[in-house]
């Protein structure tokens, strides 16, 4: 059965049968080596809600224990494949570890399925040691999905322009503006963020780029996602769905890599162990899969959208009006 739900599942046209192979594929990555963990369990029901819409609760023993081949057979012909592939790419870092059997596991599909990607690629360098060369490529996805260009500048440069005797006064003064909105308008919701998280305005010494800010700060506002780490796992996993370019390789893999193992990427971003909500992940990912409208679009105008009430924006382009975790604005 299909739950109702105010986020609609990113792949609501795929079979009962289908279904339970791809979480069956989910299920063997969780298991290699070992019982899956409460992480993993959570990981599966989650995903079997928000991704392909049933209603809980799941039956995990009643999932099978799918072959590369018989996935492959099973998905021949659809659009899943890659999916499926990405799926379990992410439930090989679930336990916040680089497994390098899980891994493996993940080529044993990716080949059987036909799927050669950049986010494998990645991967692939992680488990062979080679981690400074799959740290870079995933920042230059990063930087190639947000600029919209191919990238090989200096990240920690682009990201700070404002130091050095670079502030932009008009710029900050435009952003301090914003506190003398209206009550519920996204504008003031936007200044509140920033004075709540003690960030300087962009064009402020130390303040990040106002093209990277304004798009990333407002997929936070209009979530509702926190800037913890997990809140950064989930505002970025939003943004690999709203904004599909790089979405594995530059926006949900960076950010595992730096929230959930504890790899830097760079100056800006730091780094913890296990901050991904198995659960709400999920949710993320298909909430930012069916958002109206994209921050990190070359058109959008973040300045047309400051005196709109907050709840309204959010119900007009698919959000719940209280945001998808009302504790993080």
């Amino acid at each position: 059965m299909r739950s109702p739900s105010p986020i609609r599942p990113l792949i609501p046209a795929a079979t009962a049968p289908q279904i339970k192979a791809i979480l069956g594929g989910m299920r063997v990555v969780a298991e290699t080596g070992g019982p899956p963990s409460d992480e993993d369990l959570w990981a599966l029901a989650a995903a079997d809600q928000y991704i392909f819409g049933s209603d809980p609760p799941l039956d995990i023993g009643a999932l099978p224990k799918m072959t590369p081949p018989a996935l492959a057979e099973l998905l021949k012909g659809t659009k899943f494949a890659e999916d499926a592939v990405k799926f379990m790419t992410v439930m090989a870092f679930i336990d916040g570890a680089l497994d390098k059997g899980k891994i493996a596991r993940v080529f044993e599909f990716a080949k059987a399925l036909g799927i050669g990607a950049r986010f494998i690629d990645e991967i692939s360098e992680a488990a062979a040691g080679q981690m400074q060369m799959a740290l870079a490529d995933m920042t230059r996805a990063n930087m190639e999905s947000i600029t919209g260009k191919p990238w090989a500048g200096d990240v920690n440069k682009w990201l700070m322009p404002y130091d050095g005797g670079k502030s932009e006064p008009k710029l900050v003064a435009r952003f301090e503006a914003l506190g003398r909105l209206g009550p519920d308008t996204f504008g003031l919701a936007y200044y509140a963020h920033f004075k709540q998280n003690k960030y300087p305005f962009p064009g402020e010494a130390k303040a990040l780029n106002v093209a990277f800010a304004i798009p990333h700060d407002s997929a936070h506002v209009l979530s509702g996602y926190d800037t913890t780490p997990r809140g950064e796992i989930l505002v970025s996993t939003f943004t690999a769905a709203m904004h599909p370019k790089n979405p594995m390789a530059g926006h949900i893999l960076p950010v595992i890599f730096t929230w959930q193992l504890n790899m830097q990427l760079n100056e800006v971003a730091g780094g913890v162990n296990n901050a991904l909500d198995p659960k709400e992940f999920w949710r993320a990912w298909a909430a930012g899969a069916s958002f109206k409208t994209d921050t990190f679009a070359p058109g959008w105008n973040f300045w047309t959208y400051v005196t709109a009430p907050l709840a309204a924006l959010r119900k007009g382009w698919g959000l719940p009006p209280e945001g998808l975790d009302p504790k993080g604005t």
